[in-house]
């Protein structure tokens, strides 16, 4: 018989089905005992009448307890008026067991799983899977599913190719410290994993795409916060031939109608979105992501917010220039002439804009450099040697001598996103199997300790301290 969801049993009244799932609660109420049954569409009452089960049944009633993944078959049936759960989905119905199928065990878990937010994060992140059970967990991951699923809808009606990049990639730094892959095959050399797919989209753009997005998976080995992950996912899309104002416009009207579409309780508190530019952000509100809204208690209000015309350069902990975003930004036009001198560097601007939420920045993009002599001069500037321009960067300054197209754009991070739209304090809510505070892997107990026969395949020996 083929196994029914759960909300099914509703338009299944009077038939005979089999439903399958986990014990969430058990009553017994004399020889009459009532089973809460749990799948990922909700909860449905199942009642175990000795006189309507079969013999195989009735030896094992007795043994059932919670988190059991049971499968059962019988009769759905109407409840009685005074039986019905308005706080049920299936409320109106229950099904009257005939036979049960004990799938699997389970020992008694080691907290609640009703609602685990009260529960120490360490035992939650041991046991995710577990937690992953917990109707809030599911509600999240699914919600998450939902926005993945609407940005990739959306991109395709909006004529973007999908386009899968390399996850091992050759060592660029842009900004932030990068995971070391060593080669096997090749001695002493070594892979990264990519902080975004930001050159490669640029590429795309250099062959001709025009419109590329991907949901990408980024790394980044730096210090853990509840907002940051070492490894995190983004809504990553590039557009040629297009200004930073149609870029603008065109992931404004996708967030609108995100939330419009999947979550219509929720306010956008100002449209269009309000711009700052950085200086006016910093010098109003002491920071580049403000939390603009009206109510700070309100959780069903969103304050979208613009920052526009970051500088290009800062300085870096020792006093050198570096680029504020990355060195593949494009130059305001109207500090293209003193940036081509090298005067006041600092006060130099980039074609570079946020997208703030509620003082959470979701999404950092800008027009890219397309020009060779334009990001070489970028390059000097950062004190990039022409030696190291070549090691590092020697395929993007080539690609832009075969008439690379002006291009741009934008990535949204997917897990902040989820964050915001749920209402939790931080990422690790939303994503189904994340790092701890310090980068750990709770539960697979990653990282870990590799035989000496696993590194010496990859070349590698441990430096003693």
């Amino acid at each position: 018989m083929k196994r029914s969801m759960n909300r099914d049993t509703l338009s299944q009244l009077g038939q005979t089905v089999a439903v399958c799932g986990w014990v969430n609660t058990r009553r017994d109420m004399g020889k009459i005992v009532f089973l809460d049954m749990r799948d990922r569409s909700g909860i449905l009452q199942v009642v175990l009448v000795p006189s309507e089960l079969d013999d195989a049944a009735k030896q094992i009633v007795d043994t059932i307890r919670p988190e059991f993944c049971l499968k059962l078959t019988g009769s759905v049936k109407q409840r009685d008026a005074k039986q019905i759960n308005p706080n049920l989905e299936t409320g109106e119905v229950e099904l009257l067991a005939h036979e049960i199928e004990i799938l699997n065990t389970s020992k008694t878990p080691p907290f609640d799983l009703a609602d685990t937010s009260g529960v120490n994060e360490e035992v939650r992140l041991k046991y995710r899977y577990l937690d992953l059970r917990s109707p809030r967990m599911l509600k999240n991951l699914i919600q998450r599913d939902q926005i993945i699923t609407f940005f990739r809808n959306y991109m395709h009606e909006n004529g973007f190719v999908e386009i899968e990049t390399p996850i091992l990639m050759k060592g660029t730094p842009e900004g932030s410290r990068e995971y070391i892959v060593p080669s096997r095959l090749h001695s002493g050399k070594f892979y990264v994993l990519p902080q975004s797919p930001q050159q490669f989209k640029q590429l795309c753009m250099v062959a001709g795409f025009e419109r590329y997005f991907q949901i990408a998976r980024c790394f980044r080995d730096e210090d853990q916060r509840g907002d940051r992950q070492s490894e995190f996912t983004q809504l990553d899309f590039e557009m040629s031939f297009v200004t930073q104002e149609d870029i603008l416009q065109y992931t404004e009207a996708m967030f609108v109608e995100m939330v419009k579409k999947l979550f219509p309780e929720k306010r956008i508190s100002t449209q269009p979105f309000t711009r700052l530019t950085y200086a006016e952000s910093v010098a109003d509100y002491g920071n580049d992501k403000p939390d603009l809204r009206e109510d700070k208690n309100d959780p069903n209000e969103l304050s979208f917010c613009w920052i526009l015309d970051f500088p290009m350069f800062e300085r870096d902990e020792e006093g050198n220039i570096a680029a504020m975003h990355h060195p593949f930004c494009s130059i305001k036009e109207e500090d293209k002439e003193k940036f081509m001198r090298g005067e006041n560097v600092m006060d130099i601007r980039a074609n570079a804009y946020d997208l703030v939420l509620n003082g959470y920045e979701l999404s950092s993009g800008s027009i890219r450099i397309h020009e060779q002599d334009m990001q070489k001069r970028v390059f000097d500037l950062l004190n990039i040697s022409e030696e190291e321009q070549e090691g590092r960067f020697g395929h993007m300054l080539e690609a832009f001598t075969f008439g690379a197209p002006p291009h741009g754009g934008f990535a949204p991070g997917i897990d902040r996103i989820a964050m915001l739209m749920a209402g939790e304090p931080n990422i690790r809510e939303v994503i189904a199997f994340p790092k701890d505070g310090t980068a750990r892997d709770l539960l697979m107990g990653a990282p870990s300790i590799l035989p000496k026969k696993r590194l010496d395949e990859v070349h590698i020996s441990i430096k003693k301290n």
